[in-house]
């Protein structure tokens, strides 16, 4: 075959077979650890969720808990929450296997370090 022609096959094959190819795995792959990062926040409305945060979060309450949004913050030694409502404002610390009660909801830290802390939210009824 001419070289025109080879070249042109050359460039269509690779065409098709790019078209062929499933999605790439490095973006799905990257997509799904950007969202196992990020915690869900709105799971924990009800006072009942387990969370793990890389960083300072804050998130609402049901106001029937009478605080209504929660900040949340840690180094490798300790965990702080705090929390208001209307005419109200509560706060906490607490170590790693520790916990700290407001309002009714306790709040415990099952795993803590430098990068990351693994929360629970919990309350009875």
């Amino acid at each position: 075959m001419p070289p025109r022609i080879t070249t042109a096959l050359a460039i269509a094959a690779s065409l098709v077979a790019a078209a062929l190819a499933p999605a790439a795995p490095a973006a799905a792959a990257t997509a799904a650890s950007a969202a196992a990062k990020k915690p869900n926040l709105r799971a924990c409305y009800d006072g009942n969720c387990k969370i793990t945060i890389t960083k300072r979060v804050s998130f609402r309450l049901d106001p029937s808990f009478g605080v209504t949004k929660v900040w949340i913050r840690f180094n490798q030694n300790m965990v702080e929450v705090s929390a208001k409502g209307p005419g109200l404002a509560l706060g906490g610390g607490f170590s790693e296997d520790g916990s700290t009660t407001l309002n009714g909801i306790t709040f415990s830290v099952s795993s803590l370090s430098k990068r990351k802390a693994v929360i629970r939210l919990s309350h009875p009824g």
